[in-house]
């Protein structure tokens, strides 16, 4: 495929932009070359600025998971941008869209929307803090809850693919009171907690990780650190932006049957469109602000047009729409793992309903170490093998890719297909 047009709007990005992006991982430096600039999506397809088109499996990052320009998203958004796209004000879709979030989700009885994961992170562990009176915070090796400074500690994601797990300009003092532990470790977790007993407010976590790639829970992990939390009168923050929504019409929670303290939401609950929210029982959610002392505020915070994309979005997900992806998702699996295994490639699949990783490994990946012992060369190859054969996957091993409600058996045959010949060749 020619790039002819990306690779001139990516030299006029870099002049204006930093890094030609708005966003570390979409600049390609971790797969190479310049990065693929896209004119629109429709369904499960994206066609770039050259009239290239390719099955998308980026679903931008996660939140198209009925697929792109939805008619029902894309006739919400315009009504309601026609009334008007913000006022600063309160408005009915907020405690619309509100109500339906904890309708949804087993732990929420009160939400506060943001405008994005990052937000609604950072104003989490806030609350929990106020709420708890308590300083310190445990978050995962690996686990990414946004570019807040408390969470750019042993990072995944975008800082992982860099190789730069930790950020310049996050002080020394936001680094005593973050507390590091290795996914799915149970134990150091005990251990951690039990060295700072009465001194930690919350433990936060991705309860399927997707910023190291797609890692799953281990069997009693999830409930060991309910009951660990709840004895030690610590908060359990779920970070839901990826799986709210995704994994279950409750997310994450409502799949594995644990009921965290807080939630975070992002992602879907936007339906494409930036928000963000955090939710908790009563009690803790009437610690902010005009309720109590802990102080949040945002002047785009429940805005308008983004509240009906993602009511939108949110009335479209019935069980029909994630036994679907079920099905869709095990498909894709067992067709990647043939074609691995004709092409005589080591790669071990993770995957969780929609969510998925190709590593290049024997595996399995557990946690951070065994997702870094992958060979990102070799996913840089595959990955440019697809992107030849129409296929858009994530640009970084340590990145979730997503199949939508617009991918068919189709688009699923197309891209084990691919990947047969993108695998030989990597």
């Amino acid at each position: 495929m020619k790039h002819e047009k990306s690779e001139e709007m990516f030299r006029k990005a870099q002049e204006v932009l930093a890094g030609g992006v708005n966003s570390p991982v979409r600049a390609f430096k971790s797969v190479g070359g310049a990065p693929v600039f896209f004119r629109e999506g429709r369904g499960a397809y994206l066609t770039d600025v050259d009239g290239n088109a390719y099955i998308d499996y980026v679903g931008s990052w996660g939140p198209m998971i009925l697929g792109h320009a939805h008619p029902d998203v894309v006739a919400a958004v315009v009504k309601q941008a026609v009334a008007g796209t913000s006022v600063g004000a309160p408005g009915e879709l907020e405690h619309v869209c509100a109500k339906k979030v904890i309708e949804m989700v087993p732990s929420v009885e009160k939400v506060r929307f943001v405008n994005s994961g990052t937000e609604a992170t950072m104003s989490a562990i806030r609350a929990a803090r106020g709420f708890t009176k308590r300083d310190k915070i445990l978050k995962f090796e690996g686990c990414y809850h946004g570019h807040g400074d408390s969470f750019l500690i042993a990072a995944g994601s975008g800082a992982l693919t860099f190789g730069v797990p930790d950020s310049a300009g996050v002080t020394r003092g936001v680094a005593q009171d973050t507390l590091t532990a290795p996914y799915n470790d149970l134990e150091a977790v005990k251990k951690i907690a039990k060295e700072n007993q009465g001194q930690i407010a919350a433990i936060i976590l991705e309860p399927v990780a997707g910023n190291m790639g797609v890692v799953a829970p281990a069997d009693g992990f999830l409930e060991g650190l309910r009951q660990l939390c709840t004895d030690e009168g610590i908060l359990l923050i779920f970070d839901e932006v990826m799986t709210g929504f995704r994994l279950s019409r409750g997310g994450a929670q409502m799949r594995y049957g644990i009921r965290p303290d807080m939630t975070t939401l992002g992602k879907i609950i936007g339906g494409g469109l930036p928000v963000g929210a955090y939710g908790a029982r009563s009690e803790i959610m009437n610690m902010v602000s005009p309720l109590g002392p802990v102080y949040q505020a945002g002047t785009l915070s429940g805005n308008p047009v983004a509240m009906a994309a993602g009511l939108a979005t949110l009335s479209g997900l019935d069980d029909g729409v994630y036994e679907r992806l079920e099905f869709l998702g095990l498909r894709l699996e067992i067709g990647l793992k043939e074609a691995a295994r004709h092409a005589g490639a080591s790669v071990t699949i993770n995957r969780v309903g929609s969510m998925f990783t190709v590593f290049f490994q024997d595996g399995p990946v557990t946690d951070l170490a065994s997702a870094k012992r992958s060979d990102t060369a070799r996913f840089a190859r595959f990955f440019h093998g697809m992107l030849d054969e129409g296929i858009y996957l994530p640009p970084s091993q340590f990145e979730a890719a997503f199949i939508s409600a617009a991918h068919g058996e189709k688009e699923i045959e197309r891209t084990v297909e691919a990947a047969a010949k993108a695998l030989k060749k990597a």
